[in-house]
Order: structure tokens, then C-alpha cells, then sequence
């Protein structure tokens, strides 16, 4: 609540408090049942009736309480006749408006109750009381409830909506968290399984060159022939790189160079050229497998390539692709002797793993059957190509 509305309240319930102090002092002071006991106790009866409404918001239940207590109050002293509909009726729709409907027509029908009983016990004409009096006052009374109890569902509509209004906007928020999130995930897979291979590359052939230049006497074309195929790894490194980079900026992610099976014959040169004989089997045709599950096959070829070339030390690798079904077996066996014992665990094989998760594959990767490391990964063909 604002300091600006809180003020506003307090001003509507000082009204309201004056209105029913003065309408039961007006009404005690007529005595239209000419009781004859108007006293200052009356009019204190009137103020505090009145007061009541300054803590209604509060305390609505026991205004409510309170409200019936002193009215009951006052037929027991026999002081001149109030009245039901005024003094109560704004006491019943402050409990309605706070959600206490079953109070305000509990003390409601009390009230009503215990007014007649006395009316009728002081002489009044049961024809005027119980035709035109009763039925008035349970007019105002029900229509006091009513009132409040309208009010309180559109508040509590209002609470709702407010509610359904921030979940929501924290849904979109964590929506797009998760985005971004996957976005950098993706980013990291490409920048590790693209731009690595190449770098992995490139460190090969420099050791080489840095081994021929260290020999007595140093063998320089062997060192130039090296570092030309480090020039070219650099230069394809560099490429993927501002393909990357395209695909933060540009609408064309790859600029055309797209993971991609078509693409094969372009990685396993650069692995031949660093030394290492590459046997590929059954690679599918271009459209022969669906979109995301053809960049996924690449992608982990790629890597176990990548891999090769920097723990295995190995000479020979075999690509083989097998279509089983309705799934699509992608392995690659080395003879080399997998990663060192001790080496720092890396993010390629994690990644790896998350791209086949991400068309609902699997993959399994560790020593081979007959030596070398191995990485096998089964990927479903279903979807639409």
C-alpha cells in the first residue's frame, strides 16, 4: 500500500466512523420508542459504534463482534432504539471485504434475531416490524454482505492477476537465461570441435618442423614443407573463426561452411597431412541422413580425429559409418594408445556428448576391442530431412 492510498483510507474511515456516530446519536436522541432513557451512555454508545470504523480494515472480525456486542448491549440497558441497518451495516461489509463472509452473515442473522425478539418484547406492532421493518433491514444488511464480498473477489482477482503476471515474467526470464545459456553452450562446442582440430594440427606440424630444424645438420625443407601445412591449419582455423563470428552477427550462421558429411574429405586431409593414414567407410551422400543428425555425425568424427592427433600417437585411423535401422553408427578406431594416464581431462569428449543427447543418441568412448581408442556413437534417423 502507498503512503498516498494509506492516507486515503484513513480519511474514507473517519468519514464513515463520523456517519455512524452521528446517525445512531440522531437516532438515540429521537427515541422513537419513547423509552425515555436517553442517557450520555447512549451517546458514548454512538461514539465508540463510530470509532469502530477507524480499525475495520485491521481487525474486520472483531469490529464485527464488537459491533453486535454493543447493539445487543443496548437493548439490554433499554436505551432508546437504534436500529440494525446503520450501526452494523458498514461493520458487516468490512468482514465481507476482508473474506470473513460467513461472519458477517453469522452475526448478521444474530442481530436479526435478537432485534426482533426485543422489539416485539417492548411492544411494537408485529405487522409494522416483521412487514416493512425486517424486511428492510435484511435489505441493507444483505446488500452491505453483498457489496463486500464483490469486493473482495475483484481484489483477490486483482492479487491474482498481479501473481500470474510475475510468474509469468520470471518464466520469460528464465527462458531466456536457458537461451543464452544454450547459445554459449553451442558457441564453446563450435569454437572446441572447429577451431581446435585445426590448432591440434598446426602444434603437430610445428613440433615436426622444431624436431627438423634441431637435427645436425638441420633438414630445412622438411621444416618448410611442415610449416606450410601449419600456414594452411592456420588459415582453416582462422576461417572457422569468422564463420563463428558471422554466425553472431549475420542471419547465415556459416557463411556456407556448415558442419557437415560433405565436408569429410576437407577434415581428413588435414589429418593425412600431419602424418596419420585415415581409412573412411560407408559415409552417407549429401541428403542421404537428416540435417541435424549429418552435423552431428561430423561434429564427433571431428573431434575423435582431434583427438587423435594429440594423445594417441597413433598411425593409422579407421571412419566407418553403418546404417542400422532406423539409426545411423558412427566409429572411429585409432592404434594409438589413447589418452596418457594422468593427462587433464579436456571438454571435447562433454561436448560430444551433449551434441548426440541433442538428436537423442548415444555415445560410448574408451579403449578399442583389438587396442587404440575408440568413440562410437549411434544416432537416430528419425525427422524430417
Amino acid at each position: 500500500m502507498t503512503r498516498q492510498s494509506g492516507r486515503q483510507d484513513v480519511i474514507v474511515d473517519a468519514l464513515l466512523g463520523f456517519a455512524v456516530f452521528a446517525v445512531v446519536a440522531i437516532a438515540a436522541g429521537a427515541d422513537v420508542t419513547g423509552t425515555g432513557n436517553l442517557t450520555p451512555l447512549a451517546y458514548a454508545l454512538a461514539a465508540v459504534l463510530g470509532g469502530l470504523m477507524l480499525v475495520r480494515r485491521r481487525w474486520p472480525v472483531l469490529v464485527v463482534l464488537a459491533t453486535s456486542a454493543l447493539i445487543v448491549a443496548n437493548y439490554v440497558l433499554d436505551l432508546p432504539t437504534i436500529g440494525l441497518a446503520v450501526p452494523a451495516a458498514a461493520a458487516l461489509y468490512s468482514a465481507a471485504e476482508a473474506g470473513r463472509t460467513t461472519w458477517s452473515v453469522g452475526a448478521a442473522a444474530g442481530l436479526l434475531l435478537v432485534s426482533t425478539l426485543a422489539r416485539l418484547g417492548q411492544g411494537t406492532d408485529p405487522a409494522y416490524l416483521l412487514g416493512y421493518e425486517l424486511a428492510s433491514t435484511v435489505a441493507i444488511m444483505g446488500a452491505a454482505i453483498a457489496l463486500g464480498h464483490v469486493q473482495w473477489q475483484r481484489l483477490r482477482a486483482e492479487r491474482q492477476r498481479a501473481r500470474i503476471a510475475a510468474l509469468d515474467a520470471q518464466a520469460r526470464a528464465a527462458e531466456a537465461a536457458e537461451v543464452v545459456a544454450l547459445e554459449r553452450t553451442r558457441i564453446a562446442r563450435d569454437l572446441h570441435d572447429a577451431v581446435g582440430h585445426h590448432l591440434s594440427v598446426v602444434s603437430l606440424h610445428a613440433a615436426v618442423a622444431a624436431e627438423a630444424l634441431d637435427d645436425a645438420p638441420a633438414d630445412v625443407d622438411e621444416a618448410r614443407a611442415e610449416l606450410g601445412h601449419v600456414r594452411q591449419a592456420s588459415r582453416a582455423a582462422l576461417s572457422e573463426m569468422r564463420a563463428t563470428v558471422r554466425a553472431l552477427r549475420d542471419s547465415d550462421p556459416d557463411g556456407g561452411r556448415v558442419a557437415s558429411l560433405a565436408r569429410m574429405d576437407e577434415l581428413v586431409a588435414s589429418v593425412r597431412e600431419a602424418g596419420v593414414e585415415v581409412r573412411v567407410e560407408g559415409a552417407p551422400v549429401a541428403g542421404e541422413v537428416p540435417g541435424m543428425v549429418d552435423a552431428t555425425a561430423f561434429r564427433v568424427v571431428q573431434e575423435a580425429l582431434t583427438n587423435t592427433l594429440r594423445h594417441a600417437g597413433a598411425s593409422r585411423v579407421r571412419v566407418a559409418f553403418t546404417r542400422e535401422g532406423e539409426e545411423l553408427d558412427v566409429v572411429v578406431a585409432d592404434d594409438g594408445g589413447g589418452r596418457p594416464d594422468g593427462s587433464p581431462p579436456g571438454t571435447g569428449l562433454a561436448g560430444m556428448r551433449e551434441r548426440v543427447r541433442m538428436v537423442g543418441g548415444t555415445v560410448a568412448a574408451g579403449p578399442g576391442p583389438e587396442g587404440g581408442f575408440r568413440v562410437r556413437a549411434r544416432l537416430p534417423l528419425g525427422g524430417d530431412r
